[in-house]
């Protein structure tokens, strides 16, 4: 949760970033965050659906983001927090509040056994993962912010938006993995940069509109009163100014507003409230009566007529009005300050210090500045991750090792950029070539090809090539209600000249650093392929334009008058001739018949008969 609407203020500084986004770079991941999406799957009565999401997801930050993941779990809750808990549920629940204990007694309250347990297990599979997995003291979200302002990841993913309260500079919100732009990222320069709060500012924020902490904040302020009230004061002043108002020691309460930057001053000219008289015709200073025979200055007519009619909704530009409403819009200004101030002066024990510490402190974990967090990625146990799943998710072992190797092959890849020794992935496959380049929502991947090396030792493998397990369906069909966009893509099977490969989907960059040289192959392949088709190509089209001069030259078909030509007699009338007399100096050989036929009094269509008798 966090701040109450603090998200809604920030989506319009939202970026979009791409897949490559998280390649190489570290990411701390909110546990607690991914753990609690798990309640929409299991009104579909998924089997342990917290340990499917963060089987999948971790598949997914490994293989299809190239990222590397640390997984930050919640510590003991702060008594605050456990407070807030606890009101928040007897507040769903209808049940008074006022016999809950304060939070300076000290009462702390641990989550509850299910979620704990939840909790575990996942810490568990992370663990068989070789990932990372770090305690926060408190707050999970408040080690990731520490983590991500001291350098140690390069972003965070959590929900919570008070990340940005405890420091965090960038947090991603939402990771959609089948979408062309899956990262919904916030950046912290972003939103100084649009709506110029820093990190004091939404400290000031969430101690007026409220917080995981304190729930009610201070009645009467919203989230659109807030802003406007902190954006008046500097990132410095602003926490010690609510000290000031909430103690009753501010100005305010004086009779004078002071450091107000949007005041306007008021000269000993305007404080006598001098203003001089308008026409009630045109408006503009003076009398009525004067500008009846005279224009006056603002209104000058050509025809030396009284000042014209003012419109409607007009306001006078004179240096006295102007200088009016100055003065009732800060008076207006002054007077919604006094309110917001009042309401603050109301609440006790405001603003909390032990909130506004707890924000600002930089020892969220187990570690020192000195002596920093221990974090190291290591190699996946692949044997008790199947005994494990299969235990807690009654999968075939055959599925989840398929599921396992696109995260396998990035694992394998980045050692091998380490240390280019020859080794064989899982054990059985080495790297074999590049088929094709292939593009997936917009961004580019290699399709590397795996070949078979040894046989399978035990059985390991055995199942990947040769069948389809049953069980993967029926995964699949018991899910269905749910969104599968996190369940990641298995190795495909490619049969080329009897043998058999499998096809996995790798970063262009993590295939560079592992086989440069294989890459340059590819790319040098993949150049003369191209010259070769558009060699190919160009003869097709000049073959192509050949033919059609061909056609050109033999001419279109002909119409049936210009096909029959030789046949028919062409008759050409000079001037003055009749056509019975040109037709008799054709010769003795036209018959009486057709020189009937060239009789003009007949009809065409007669005259075309007769002439193919």
């Amino acid at each position: 949760m966090g701040v109450v609407g603090l998200w809604d203020l920030l989506k319009p500084y939202a970026r979009l970033e791409g897949p490559d986004f998280l390649v190489n770079k570290r990411v701390a991941v909110d546990l607690s965050f991914w753990i609690v999406q798990h309640e929409t799957a299991i009104k579909a009565r998924v089997r342990n659906p917290h340990l499917r999401l963060t089987f999948f997801r971790t598949i997914n930050l490994l293989s299809k983001f190239g990222a590397f993941p640390v997984f930050v779990t919640d510590g003991t809750p702060s008594p605050l927090k456990s407070r807030a808990r606890i009101a928040r549920f007897f507040h769903a629940s209808g049940i008074d509040l006022s016999d809950l204990p304060v939070a300076e007694e000290g009462v702390s309250v641990e989550r509850n056994t299910a979620f704990s347990k939840c909790v575990q297990e996942c810490v568990e599979l992370l663990e068989l993962f070789g990932m990372p997995v770090v305690k926060a003291k408190g707050e999970a979200e408040a080690l990731c912010a520490q983590l991500d302002s001291e350098g140690y990841v390069d972003a965070c993913v959590t929900a919570d938006n008070d990340a940005f309260l405890f420091g965090a500079k960038c947090v991603i919100k939402f990771v959609r993995p089948n979408s062309k732009e899956p990262f919904e990222c916030y950046h912290m320069s972003d939103i100084e940069a649009g709506l110029g709060l820093k990190r004091k500012h939404l400290i000031a924020i969430s101690l007026l509109v409220g917080n995981d902490h304190d729930l009610n904040g201070v009645q009467g302020i919203g989230l659109d009163t807030a802003l406007r009230f902190v954006q008046a004061f500097s990132e410095d002043e602003i926490l010690n100014r609510l000290h000031e108002i909430g103690s009753g020691d501010s100005p305010i309460f004086q009779g004078a507003i002071k450091s107000l930057d949007d005041c306007v001053p008021v000269s000993s000219e305007s404080s006598l409230k001098i203003k001089c008289s308008h026409c009630s015709l045109c408006g503009h200073p003076g009398s009525k009566r004067a500008h009846f025979k005279f224009s006056c200055e603002y209104c000058s007519t050509s025809n030396g007529e009284g000042c014209m009619k003012k419109p409607e909704g007009f306001k006078c530009d004179c240096s006295s009005c102007d200088m009016d409403r100055r003065e009732k819009e800060q008076k207006k200004q002054e007077n919604w300050r006094i309110k917001v101030c009042n309401k603050i002066a109301m609440e006790s024990n405001f603003p909390n210090d032990e909130i506004i510490k707890m924000y600002l402190c930089s020892n969220h974990g187990d570690f020192t500045e000195k002596v920093g967090p221990c974090i190291s990625w290591g190699s996946p146990n692949t044997e008790m991750l199947v005994d494990f799943l299969a235990f807690h998710q009654h999968w075939e072992p055959s599925y989840i090792r398929r599921m396992m190797l696109p995260m396998l092959s990035t694992v394998f890849l980045r050692e091998m950029a380490k240390n280019p020794v020859k080794t064989l992935l899982y054990g059985q496959y080495e790297f074999d070539s590049i088929q094709r380049l292939k593009i997936r929502y917009g961004h580019q991947f290699y399709v590397v090809k795996w070949k078979k090396a040894v046989p399978a030792l035990g059985s390991i493998m055995n199942t990947i090539l040769s069948e389809e397990s049953d069980t993967q369906q029926d995964v699949v069909d018991v899910d269905e209600s749910l969104d599968l966009g996190d369940e990641s893509e298995g190795p495909r099977i490619h049969v080329e000249e009897g043998s058999s490969y499998l096809l996995t989907d790798e970063n262009m960059d993590i295939v560079q650093a592992a086989f440069p040289e294989e890459v340059d192959r590819f790319l040098h392949e993949k150049e003369l392929k191209e010259s070769k088709r558009k060699k190919s190509s160009s003869l097709r089209s000049e073959g192509t334009n050949e033919k059609s001069e061909l056609k050109s030259s033999r001419g279109v078909q002909l119409s049936i008058t210009e096909f029959y030509r030789s046949t028919k007699v062409q008759i050409q009338l000079k001037p003055g001739e009749d056509l019975p007399r040109v037709s008799d100096s054709q010769g003795d050989g036209t018959s009486k018949e057709k020189r009937k036929v060239s009789n003009p009094n007949l009809s065409k269509s007669v005259r075309r008969r007769l002439l193919f008798k």
